[in-house]
């Protein structure tokens, strides 16, 4: 993209993020292999896990910390690849490559059982789906695009709540599972439906809602989270964020709400073939009970939930 050869190393790839990252990477890989022995049940995490997992913080990575974050700071379409990424993308990809074990520990935590009803299915879509939503009215968006504390508690507050909402979906643990198949296929078309409201206002908007996008001293302001520079010397050197990228904020706007749209439904369909295929091996017999991915298990129906 033009303009990006301005940006140092530091800023486009964010080492202190990487080393966080990377650092609690490497936890992971403690956690699965020299402390599992201290873990009620615990055996090996097969190779296709730990790829998940990989996966899933590579995910993460780029999109809160790699240069598709600065983009997001630019371009609103590059926002809205961020958002996909680290909530739709990088958190059932993660969750995935957590084995069943370390699931059963925390969960066992005492906290946590008060904060049950949290991921009960209707209470975890409206969380997230709604937080997603409330996050993108204009004034509250470039709110928090203007001050860095908020913005990152917000952006935490929508991991937790997007793994809540996931829970209900690719959680490996019988006791723990509050839909069946059904339930399932209900719960994905509630999300696909909860979030097409906001997608559809940012998509059919007559002008631009977003100042941080549209207003270069706005922007300019945001910016100042992502790159040393102050806001004057960013608008001396660029002018706006028109100077990278040859669509205006309206076209930039409506291909960033199109483009969250068609990432959210490409997934949830692809979930929802899922259920479908599981369901129906089982309900044709055809189920194999030894398949170690968790997700074969999505279909399984007559469960009671005994909460936390």
């Amino acid at each position: 993209m033009p303009g990006l050869q301005y940006f140092s190393f530091t800023e486009l790839w964010s080492p202190l993020f990487l080393a966080l990252m990377l650092l609690l990477t490497a936890g992971y890989f403690v956690l699965i292999g020299p402390l599992a022995s201290r873990f009620e049940g615990s055996t090996a995490v097969p190779f296709w896990r730990r790829g998940l997992f990989l996966c899933g913080m590579l995910a993460l990575y780029l999109a809160q910390g790699g240069p598709v974050s600065l983009l997001g700071h630019i371009l609103f379409s590059f926002h809205m690849v961020s958002m996909a990424l680290s909530y739709l993308v990088a958190v059932p990809l993660i969750m995935l490559g957590i084995p069943d074990w370390c699931w059963h520990a925390l969960l066992r935590v005492n906290p946590l059982r008060g904060l049950a009803f949290l991921a009960k299915p209707i209470v975890a879509a409206l969380l997230f789906n709604g937080l997603f939503s409330f996050y993108h009215i204009p004034a509250i968006h470039d709110y928090v695009m203007l001050h860095f504390a908020v913005h990152r508690l917000y952006y935490a507050v929508l991991f937790l709540t997007s793994g809540l909402m996931w829970w209900n979906l690719i959680n490996p643990l019988p006791e723990y599972r509050a839909l069946g198949g059904l339930g399932q296929v209900g719960f994905i078309f509630l999300n696909m439906v909860l979030l097409t409201p906001a997608c559809g206002l940012i998509i059919f908007a007559g002008s631009p809602l977003y100042a941080t996008y549209s207003d270069p001293n706005t922007w300019a302001m945001a910016m100042g989270y992502c790159v040393p520079q102050s806001p004057a010397a960013l608008l001396q050197a660029f002018g706006g964020p028109g100077f990278f990228g040859s669509l205006s904020p309206k076209v930039d706007q409506q291909v960033g709400g199109i483009v969250m749209k068609f990432i959210q439904e490409f997934i949830f369909a692809s979930m929802l073939a899922y259920v479908f295929y599981h369901w129906y091996k089982k309900e044709n017999g055809q189920e194999d009970t030894e398949l170690s991915a968790p997700a074969s298990e999505l279909a399984e129906e007559g469960l009671n939930y005994k909460g936390w």
